[in-house]
């Protein structure tokens, strides 16, 4: 899973003077002093247990854990994937938990031949393989190495001309056509960033390329950013980012069973009827094979916006001679071995905490996912020598290690659709990590679990600077907000970090093994990491991603791997015990009407620059600043924007404000009682909020892709990972659909109704004397 990229905070220790006092008056304005769903006594107790399992964690053990289990090949099929696996099974009964190996077969087709030339008077061959790094031991193993592949692309065997599309996203194909340039019937080759790796093959495919390579451009993450591995840590030339090209934007999982679990005797589609499965051929290659390819050619001089940091002149093409591509595969079926570890709860057994990190990696997988998985195994480890010294979790954990996230969420997905009807009816809460390094927490999830993550960010010290994790990560958003060129949500979020008390927290996209969980059965989810001033996007999914590496540029001391697994623990035990689950909802109504506040300015800078296009058009002026030798038609003329109606968002958004104020007031009269509830009402209460996400759902999902149900967090067709909130409306937006963005807001007030019902049932819950 890909994660934010942040620099370094050299002025953290003045934000944090500078905000000191704003933070403490806040934190005291919205009562950070208790702890939310526990009574006073409840806290105490709970901070004790809290500081057992913290003196319980090592990070040798995560050290010893994370060379073992990254020092051979750990790819779905591979012989150390399963006995990671078992490994784990052994080591989670040995500390007291009821584990199983649950196992799915999958389709997963891996590389028979892979190959590409250039040909014509300065022919080339491209290496396609990674050489081994001084220093770094696992790097010279060859023995179950697959080759640089991308899952999921066609097979093929193709010869054309060579086309440079950038990023290859949908403004990169609009600037081609200005310029008079089709890459139908051609093989393109774009660079990795810009977005998912999926959409680059997913777009190519749609405007008719019948090819497309994806490499690693040193500007976006080689010498251009630093040193290379192994004198630093980023791309070296040879590395090569491996990953899924599947479209998950359908569906993500086991692309033959869509919607139900891949057990023996479910039904599978047929392969040419996979929706998730690309036509074309695709293939990662290195910026070392890229360079002679992009030298080949000639067109017009790439746009500024376009340009690398390789040694050469940017064409867009086509090029003169063209390019050979192979990729051939078997498209068999493999295993995937999911541990799932219980904890059963002595209370209300049938409320399960989940809690889950993957443990298959694209070659070694030191950084992603083992570093996050080795954290998980702490958390088990600790949580596991409290259950043998007489503690009982109220509510059942399941703690799972999935296996195939890596070519689709495979694992966890699969495990989800499987058990979907008894998570719907018993899982509170879904908790995910992926990979794990140094520097700032990172925290996205459902906004009701807001104030939850902040309580327990605050209550963990970061090892480097000795604050608080919650007040580097307030410090971190000051200074990206104070940034001239920052983005519109970084600015809104500095703004929400310096009124004091919570720091907001990311809407979740795609990308990691929330997904199923959280957008499918619509079970309240955070995600969570460490990271910022680490130096892993130069090796992500490449054979580099080792143990040496790790030790060296990653977390040394293994000093945040314990403190992800202390918030990530806090949260788990919290969730676990609380008489009454600890969610707040006034934070996710608040989200909310910042979200619909931004689907209205959508609506008005379309309407504005809609018409400055269309006066520029009228006037001519795109055609007469075009350089004649050079020419540029104009752009498409976009269609006129339609009457909009968000008006049942806006009253559907304005009465769960409103619900939401009487809930909190009823919570927090019933909190200062102690939470006097007789022990079946109580009950009932706790049942209701685990099911509260579930009403924000829709049955019929989303436009073209009805797995996906949650009408508030998405992946965006467009965005692969990156999120899009109330994504039926806002994506209807950006696509110019003015009917389906009307036809979503009314679909969209009526799931945020239900969900104001059920917050008002919670409400009368409470209010309700015996």
């Amino acid at each position: 899973m890909t994660r934010l990229k942040m620099r370094p905070l050299l002025a953290t220790a003045c934000l944090l003077a500078t905000f000191g006092s704003a933070m403490a008056s806040g934190e005291e304005a919205h009562g950070d002093a208790g702890m939310l769903g526990f009574t006073p006594s409840g806290a105490t107790d709970q901070h004790s247990l809290e500081q057992r399992f913290d003196a319980l964690l090592d990070p040798a053990d995560q050290r010893a854990w994370l060379k073992q289990m990254s020092s051979e090949p750990n790819q779905v099929g591979a012989p150390h994937d399963k006995a990671n696996a078992e490994f784990m099974l052994a080591k989670f009964r040995e500390w007291g938990w009821d584990a199983h190996i649950e196992t799915f077969s999958v389709l997963y087709p891996t590389p028979k031949k892979v190959a590409l030339e250039l040909e014509g008077p300065h022919p080339y061959t491209a290496k396609l393989n990674e050489p081994a790094v001084d220093g770094d031991a696992t790097s010279s193993i060859k023995d179950g190495v697959l080759p640089p592949y991308n899952v999921y692309g066609g097979d093929g065997d193709v010869t054309a001309p060579l086309v440079y599309v950038n990023y290859g996203m949908p403004d990169d194909y609009k600037e081609l056509a200005r310029r008079g340039i089709d890459v139908r019937g051609k093989i393109v080759i774009t660079r990795y960033g810009g977005g998912w790796r999926g959409l680059k093959p997913k777009l190519a495919q749609e405007h008719g390329a019948i090819g497309c390579l994806i490499y690693s451009d040193p500007r976006d993450d080689g010498y251009a950013e630093g040193d290379t591995y192994p004198e630093g840590g980023w791309r070296p030339a040879d590395a090569v980012q491996r990953g899924s090209v599947a479209d998950m934007q359908q569906y993500p999982g086991d692309p033959l069973t869509p919607g139900i679990g891949s057990t023996p005797g479910a039904k599978r589609l047929a392969l040419k009827d996979a929706k998730t499965i690309l036509k074309i051929p695709v293939l990662p290659i290195s910026y070392a094979d890229a360079t002679p390819l992009l030298q080949s050619l000639t067109g017009p001089t790439a746009p500024s916006g376009w340009r690398g940091s390789l040694p050469l002149t940017y064409h867009v093409g086509p090029s003169t001679v063209p390019v050979h591509m192979t990729v051939l595969s078997d498209w068999g079926q493999k295993p995937v071995y999911d541990v799932i570890a219980t904890l059963k709860g002595s209370t209300e057994p049938d409320q399960w905490i989940v809690r889950g990190n993957h443990h298959d990696g694209w070659v070694f997988g030191a950084w992603d996912p083992l570093a996050g998985n080795v954290a998980l195994m702490a958390e088990a480890k600790a949580i596991g020598t409290l259950y043998q010294q007489g503690w009982r979790p109220k509510r059942t954990l399941v703690y799972a290690s999935w296996d195939g996230e890596e070519p689709g969420l495979l694992g966890s997905t699969e495990w989800a659709e499987t058990h979907a009807k008894e998570l719907q009816q018993k899982a509170v809460m879904y908790l995910n990590s992926d990979t794990n390094g140094r520097g700032f927490l990172n925290a996205g999830g459902s906004h009701s679990l807001q104030h939850l993550v902040n309580e327990v960010a605050a209550g963990v010290t970061d090892p480097e600077t000795k604050v608080s994790v919650r007040e580097r990560m307030r410090a971190r958003m000051l200074m990206e907000g104070d940034n001239k060129n920052a983005k519109p949500e970084a600015k809104d979020f500095a703004n929400l970090a310096a009124q004091g008390g919570d720091v907001p927290i990311e809407a979740l996209g795609s990308g990691s093994d929330f997904s199923a969980f959280l957008e499918h059965l619509g079970v309240a989810s955070l995600d969570l990491g460490f990271g910022g001033e680490d130096e892993n996007n130069g090796i992500y999914h490449s054979r580099y991603d080792s143990f040496d590496h790790f030790v060296r540029f990653g977390d040394p001391t293994f000093e945040y791997g314990v403190s992800l697994s202390k918030v990530a623990g806090h949260i788990v035990l919290r969730t676990a015990d609380a008489s009454v689950v600890p969610m707040r909802f006034a934070d996710f109504s608040d989200t909310l009407g910042r979200y619909v506040d931004e689907l209205h300015k959508l609506v008005d800078d379309s309407r504005k620059d809609t018409e400055q296009q269309h006066k520029l058009l009228d006037q001519h002026v795109y055609a007469l600043v075009s350089d004649p030798t050079r020419p540029m038609a104009p752009p498409e003329r976009d269609s006129d924007v339609a009457q909009i109606s968000l008006a049942p968002l806006d009253q559907a958004t304005k009465q769960l404000k409103q619900s939401a104020q009487a809930y909190e007031a009823a919570y927090s009269e019933r909190a200062a009682a102690g939470f006097n509830l007789p022990e079946a009402q109580r009950r009932q209460l706790n049942a209701l909020m685990g099911q509260m996400e579930q009403s924000l759902g829709d049955p019929a999902g989303l436009p073209t892709r009805p797995w996906f149900k949650h009408m508030i967090y998405a992946p965006g067709m467009l965005t692969g990972y990156g999120v899009k909130t109330v994504p039926g409306v806002r994506e209807a937006l950006e696509a110019r659909r003015w009917s389906e963005a009307n036809q979503y807001a009314v679909v969209t007030a009526k799931v945020l109704d239900r969900y104001r019902s059920q917050l008002d049932q919670l409400t009368a819950l409470l209010k309700k004397t015996s």
